[in-house]
């Protein structure tokens, strides 16, 4: 969407503190011995509180208010009681929510308990990606030059980008243009971001794939060649300099 007054403005503060809060709560509850299930539930609460409502289960009916991703899984993970979080299991929890006909998306990544497997190193490359590339944003900017600068500092880092995910407008739907704000440069996208736009902007990091491919769920997404992937994603409002993180709350990239 594009914030012309206020009153939207306030509306995107709203979801997106809501979303923003729930994540960080949902991250900082998250411990060895609990059931995928217990987290998500945890999570409703809070963005009931809100009065905020799932946008997974509103616009897809997403099997759980929130996705929970364990290791291997990228994206997409379903919430279920058979799956327990283990000491250095690499999570990924994604927070998108609707109140008042505004909708604001957020993940992040992050590894439980000791990192015994290694994992952090992709995590701080997946944050630090996604604090370069906001930096960059701004009204006028290609989207295929921030997808450029994306894979770039993900080659720098030893990793690779998954090319069948992005971000993508969020305001007034969970998913609106521009869509497909891929991690690399597409050729032939000719876009520019536009200052007052609603975009949630995301990483999606690698150790092995470059493409996620579906399970026989429906809904999990793992990589086509194994391996791990790190998300962090913010939703951000577009200006003429630096933008404005509506769900800086979260605290993903601290």
């Amino acid at each position: 969407m594009s914030i012309t007054n206020d009153d939207q403005l306030a509306g995107m503060q709203k979801v997106s503190e809501a979303v923003a809060y729930t994540l960080k709560e949902m991250t900082q509850y998250a411990q060895p011995g609990m059931t995928t299930k217990v987290l998500d539930e945890y999570g409703a609460k809070i963005l009931a509180d809100f009065g905020a409502k799932s946008a997974p289960y509103l616009t897809y009916g997403f099997p759980g208010w929130t996705c929970i991703s364990v290791d291997n899984e990228f994206c997409h993970g379903i919430p279920t009681d058979q799956r327990v979080l283990k000491e250095g299991d690499l999570i990924n929890i994604d927070v998108s929510a609707e109140l008042n006909g505004y909708w604001a998306d957020n993940g992040g990544s992050f590894v439980i308990g000791k990192d015994i497997n290694q994992h952090q190193k992709l995590v701080d490359a997946s944050k630090d990606i996604l604090q370069k590339t906001i930096d960059n944003i701004r009204g006028g900017v290609k989207i295929a030059d921030i997808g450029f600068l994306m894979e770039t500092e993900a080659k720098k880092r030893g990793f690779k980008v998954i090319k069948n995910l992005g971000g993508h407008g969020v305001g007034r739907s969970l998913h609106e243009e521009p869509d497909e704000l891929l991690n690399y440069r597409n050729r032939f996208d000719t876009r520019r971001f536009k200052k007052n736009s609603v975009v949630a902007i995301e990483t999606f990091i690698s150790t092995s794939s470059n493409l996620a491919v579906e399970l026989k769920d429906g809904w999990t997404m793992v990589g086509n060649k194994g391996g791990y992937m790190a998300q962090h994603e913010h939703t951000i409002l577009i200006t003429d300099g630096k933008p404005v993180i509506l769900t800086q709350m979260n605290g993903i990239l601290n």
